[in-house]
């Protein structure tokens, strides 16, 4: 008997659902706790939840992690980069032909800058550049490549298909994208919602299953259910950037970082 398509989507919504998240690895807590994070960092753990982030993706140290544009603050990079250094590898893919060069050149400094600094927790970083990451990364090579709230950049630059598709061949087959990104409402147009920051969550899993892989699990460590996705400077309307300085500042303070989702992704086959 062929059962409903509706039906068998339904059950491929629970199974997603309710994929078992693993514990945190115990040797990550030193790193998510230690002196090397900067206190800017360290203040914003509420809402990024790195150690359930990590252990919903599967992180182990004996993984090679590529991490997709760490931006100056260095958040994950700090903790990243030291838990992988002796038994796996970590990559960070800077900026490339991106339209903000300023931002490029300023990452690439912070990098640099923490890599001569603290070489003995940074010095094995392995750099690449995204877009270009074929340049440096084999094909095939990686077991995880993980992107925070950068998914709605290439889409606003055009460029989505061919970043995807270089993070499709980068990855082993079987490895994990990890995609965390600000969530937007359900109910209104992606294009509308885009200027702002924000992207729906149904298009961002069909987006990225066209281009190869199949979503495994969703998760909302970083969900918040007072981001009315409606503010005046969009996303950055909110901590961490707080564009409008001292107007109404208690009132986004209050309300906190953005709503985000948090999607984990297999790579299955070569894309659509």
């Amino acid at each position: 008997m062929r059962l409903p398509r509706c039906f068998l989507a339904t059950i491929s919504a629970l199974l997603v659902a309710a994929q078992a998240v693993a514990a945190p690895d115990p040797t990550l807590a030193p790193w998510i706790d230690g002196p090397q994070r900067s206190e800017a960092n360290r203040a914003r753990d509420g809402a990024r939840q790195p150690a359930a982030t990590l252990a919903f993706f599967g992180l182990r140290p004996d993984q090679t992690v590529v991490e997709i544009w760490p931006s100056v603050g260095l958040w994950w990079f700090e903790i990243l980069a030291p838990y992988l250094r002796e038994r796996g590898g970590y990559v960070a893919a800077l900026h490339a032909g991106a339209p903000n060069p300023a931002a490029a050149r300023a990452e690439q400094a912070a990098v640099a800058a923490r890599m001569a600094a603290d070489p003995a927790r940074f010095g094995a970083v392995r750099l690449a550049h995204s877009p270009g990451l074929g340049e440096t990364v084999p094909d095939d090579s990686v077991d995880v490549v993980l992107t925070f709230s950068n998914l709605h950049n290439w889409i606003v630059d055009g460029n989505v298909g061919d970043v995807l598709r270089e993070f499709q061949r980068a990855l082993k087959p079987g490895g994990v994208l990890g995609v965390v990104d600000h969530r937007g409402r359900d109910d209104i147009p992606q294009a509308v919602q885009l200027k702002a920051g924000y992207l729906r969550e149904d298009e961002v899993v069909a987006l990225i299953e066209r281009a190869g892989f199949r979503l495994v699990a969703r998760g909302d460590m970083a969900a918040n259910p007072r981001d009315t996705k409606d503010h005046p400077a969009g996303v950055w309307t909110l901590p961490p950037s707080l564009r409008l300085k001292d107007v109404e500042r208690d009132k986004y303070l209050a309300i906190g970082e953005s709503d985000k989702f948090t999607l984990k992704f297999v790579k299955v086959g070569r894309p659509d």
